[in-house]
């Protein structure tokens, strides 16, 4: 009888551990390592909006990928800092990224003062296998020797932004072009594009004027549209954040002055939009007529692309929060920045999957030179090539009806 007694409970012993295992190891399974990637961007300061906007993009996909299970069972973290948009901090930020939280790779930093900075860093780090993913850029430095083995690009160019603006502006007989730019690399890199755009026709700038880095939209922008005024171009290229780029366009219409104002990209069309039909409620004055903006994705109205379907059911039912402050971010709606933020993840994801051993370098950069098979959804086919690791070059042109950016199909009502 005892022994029989000993045999029953040795067989439920036996079943117990094995129930005991096989929790362990599902837990195992269930509560995987996270794969975190670093950010550095401005949350706080006069360009926030851009840096809340590209993160909650991101969010917005990887919260919806971690509920489905994560990256093979790892949920995937952004590790975000908080840089102002200046270079300094940047610059602290990514040593702590890579030193002390130790990323798997750098991802969606926001701007070139600040991304031009840390650029001698990714070298510094290239016996760490780091790379910077994605960043909120066009500029020229990241795409070529030395350091474009370090960067991954997905958005065009400045030079590709600028070069389709000259080239729309001139077709439609305005040849004497100003440039308005922010006084720093950012800028530096805009009016640089205009420039050799302009050249290949044989013509030149003809006025320019700057401003500095962090000027606030309630600054008086007189000065620079006086400047520019008296050079009598024929259209204005601004290279700047949302704020000083909507209160020139503020001065200049105050002013009487309704030549055609273009923007590239990273203004930040919405939030540019936002403080001109502001102020417009206040006075009673129309601020958005002759504005003409550059972006580098398609419309995220566009129903007819699977990715804008994606991104807007993916924004409608994520509540992000501020990384920084923690607090709701309530701005967000669709928009240009949030849309990018959303392909960078998506495509940041994809590679991830594939690389299967994050310290083997060799894999990554195979991994980028195919990605051109991987559909976005936004209609256009990746182009990731040597040198310049830039996957989309295609650009696209906004003007504002009926209070919001709408693509701009003809652009002969400003022919001279």
């Amino acid at each position: 009888m005892a022994i029989k007694l000993l045999s029953q409970f040795l067989v439920i012993l036996v079943v117990l551990v094995s129930l005991f295992v096989n929790n362990l190891v599902l837990a195992s399974e269930q509560y995987k390592d996270p794969i975190v990637i670093g950010m550095s961007a401005a949350f706080t300061g006069a360009s926030k909006n851009l840096g809340l906007e590209l993160y909650h993009g991101s969010m917005a996909y990887i919260n919806k990928i971690n509920q489905s299970g994560g990256i093979n069972g790892h949920p995937l973290v952004i590790k975000a800092y908080d840089d102002g948009y200046n270079p300094l901090p940047a610059i602290e930020n990514t040593v702590n990224l890579v030193e002390e939280d130790e990323v798997t790779v750098l991802f969606d930093y926001v701007g070139d003062p600040t991304v031009t900075k840390i650029l001698p860093l990714l070298k510094k780090y290239e016996a760490k296998n780091i790379m910077l993913f994605f960043p909120f850029t066009g500029a020229q430095s990241m795409r070529q020797v030395p350091y474009n083995q370090y960067v991954v690009n997905l958005r065009a160019s400045y030079r590709e932004e600028t070069a389709g603006l000259v080239d729309h502006l001139l077709g439609i007989g305005h040849k004497r072009i100003a440039v308005f730019y922010q006084i720093d690399a950012y800028g530096r890199s805009g009016w640089d594009g205009v420039r050799k755009a302009l050249e290949k026709y044989g013509l030149d700038i003809v006025a320019e004027t700057t401003y500095r880095r962090g000027t606030e939209y309630n600054s008086s922008f007189n000065p620079q549209v006086q400047i520019l005024q008296e050079a009598d171009p024929d259209a204005i290229i601004s290279i700047g954040n949302y704020q000083a780029c909507a209160g020139f366009i503020r001065d200049a219409r105050d002013a009487n002055w309704d030549i055609p104002i273009a923007n590239v990209s990273l203004v930040g069309s919405e939030s540019l939009l936002k403080l001109l039909l502001e102020t417009g409620r206040k006075t009673q004055r129309d601020y958005t007529q002759n504005l003409i903006n550059s972006e580098i994705l398609p419309s995220y109205e566009d129903l007819s692309l699977p990715a804008v379907k994606e991104y807007r059911n993916a924004i409608n039912s994520y509540r992000g929060k501020s990384p920084i402050t923690k607090e709701n971010y309530t701005e967000s709606g669709y928009n240009y920045v949030s849309f990018e933020g959303f392909l960078n993840a998506k495509l940041m994801v994809e590679i991830l999957k594939r690389w299967t051993d994050f310290s083997d370098q060799d894999q990554l950069h195979e991994i980028v030179d195919h990605l051109n098979d991987f559909d976005l959804g936004i209609g256009v086919s990746l182009q990731f090539k040597h040198p310049e690791h830039q996957g989309l070059h295609q650009v696209y042109y906004t003007t504002v009806s009926n209070n919001k950016f709408v693509p701009l199909k003809d652009w002969r009502k400003w022919s001279k």
